[in-house]
C-alpha cells in the first residue's frame, strides 16, 4: 500500500491499538487479528453520546452555547445513536436505569462547563482524523476531539475523557495518546503543537502538558518499538498475556489463559496495515 508521497506503507497503528499491545498483546491480536466483537458497556457508549454533544455545540452561535443547550442535545443525540445502533438499548434494564445514566451525562455536560467558557471558543476542527506516515513507513492514525488555533498560529490539542483524571502514576499513560496525536500533527504539518490538554469530565480535572521537539522524538522511538513487537508477534504467532486488574472488565476472558481458556488459532490477516478508518465506540478510536 502507498500514499500519495509514495512511501511504501508498512503498518497503521491508532494510540487506542497502541495502548492495547501495551496493556495485553493477547488483547491486540483478539482486536485487531481476530476481530472478535465485543458487547458495549454503559461507559463506553455514555462516553460516545458527550464526545457527541460536544461535537455539536459548537454548531450553534457562540452566544448559545450553553449549559442548557447542550444538555437538551443529549435527548436528539442519544436517538441518533439508538438509529445507528439499536442493541444500544438492551443496555439498560428498564427506563429508570436509562434514565439515570442519561443523568449522569447530564452532569458531566455540566462540569464541562466549570472548566472551559464554550462562548469563547471557535474550535478549528472537530472529531479531526489525522494520519501522518512516519520515515520507517509506519502509518498513523487517528481522531482527535478538538484542535484549537490561537491567533498567532499556536496549536492546542483537546482531548475530552468521561472518566476521571488518572493519579500521578498513571498520567505517562495518558499521556501517551496525546503525544502520539501530537507526533502525527508534527509530522504532517512540520510544527509542534503548543499545548496538550486532557479534560476529565468524571472529575472536573485537566492534564495539560508542553511538548517539544525531544519528546515527540521520543514518542515515534516508542512507537516505533511497539510496532516492532507488534511484527514480531505477528510473525511468531506468539500473543502473550499479560494479566492486570483492568481484566476484570475483558470481553475475552474465556479465551484467555489466564482464566483457563484457550485462544482460537491466529487467523491468516493482517488488517494491521488497512486504512479503513473506524469511528470511535465510546472513548476508543481506530
Amino acid at each position: 500500500m502507498t500514499l500519495t508521497d509514495e512511501r511504501v506503507i508498512i503498518g497503521a497503528l491508532s494510540p487506542s491499538r497502541a495502548g492495547d499491545f501495551m496493556t495485553c498483546p493477547l488483547l491486540y491480536r483478539f482486536r485487531v487479528i481476530d476481530q472478535l466483537p465485543e458487547r458495549p458497556s454503559q461507559a463506553a457508549v455514555r462516553g460516545t453520546l458527550v464526545h457527541a454533544v460536544l461535537e455539536r455545540l459548537y454548531d450553534l452561535p457562540a452566544g448559545a452555547r450553553t449549559v442548557a443547550a447542550a444538555q437538551d442535545l443529549l435527548g436528539p443525540q442519544w436517538e441518533r445513536l439508538l438509529s445507528e445502533e439499536p442493541a444500544y438499548q438492551e443496555l439498560f434494564g428498564s427506563d429508570e436505569e436509562r434514565d439515570t445514566w442519561l443523568a449522569q451525562a447530564k452532569v458531566m455536560l455540566e462540569r464541562y462547563f466549570s472548566l472551559e467558557d464554550p462562548q469563547r471558543l471557535e474550535p478549528a476542527e472537530r472529531e479531526m482524523y489525522v494520519e501522518a506516515v512516519l520515515d520507517s513507513g509506519l502509518l498513523l492514525r487517528g481522531y482527535i476531539d478538538r484542535l484549537d488555533v490561537a491567533p498567532s498560529g499556536d496549536v492546542r490539542v483537546v482531548d475530552y475523557k468521561t472518566g476521571s483524571a488518572p493519579g500521578p502514576d498513571f498520567e505517562a499513560r495518558a499521556l501517551f495518546q496525546m503525544k502520539f496525536y501530537a507526533l502525527a500533527l508534527w509530522r504532517l504539518r512540520g510544527s509542534v503543537p503548543r499545548l496538550l490538554q486532557l479534560m476529565y469530565l468524571g472529575n472536573g480535572e485537566i492534564l495539560r502538558y508542553s511538548p517539544d521537539e525531544a519528546d515527540l522524538r521520543a514518542t515515534e522511538r516508542k512507537v516505533q518499538a511497539l510496532w516492532a513487537a507488534i511484527e514480531r508477534a505477528m510473525r511468531t504467532k506468539e500473543w502473550r498475556h499479560r494479566p492486570s486488574r483492568l481484566c476484570a472488565w475483558c470481553d475475552h476472558q474465556a479465551l484467555c489463559p489466564e482464566f483457563g481458556g484457550t485462544p482460537p488459532p491466529v487467523p491468516d490477516r493482517d488488517p494491521s496495515v488497512s486504512r479503513r478508518a473506524a469511528r470511535r465506540t465510546g472513548t476508543d478510536e481506530i
